[in-house]
């Protein structure tokens, strides 16, 4: 249901897959950037790049989910 719903909406795997390669991205910026925040004093600092980081499977799941979805639907 909820992958229909995606798909009307106009959301594609290509989507998904784009996402879930972003959010790897965006990991690997937010734990180089803690580097230096974690010097200054900030024990924690990675935990956002963590957090971004644990998208990208849902990502993933979402975009195997639609692709199947989308070969149905042809």
């Amino acid at each position: 249901m909820i992958v229909q719903k995606l798909h009307e909406a106009g959301i594609k795997s290509e989507h998904a897959y784009c996402a879930a390669f972003a959010s790897i991205g965006l990991t690997v910026v937010a734990w180089a950037g803690s580097l230096k925040t974690e010097t200054a004093g900030m024990d924690r600092a990675d935990r956002w790049g963590l957090f971004v980081g644990e998208w990208a499977p849902t990502f993933f799941a979402l975009g195997l989910a639609l692709a199947n979805y989308e070969q149905q639907d042809d």
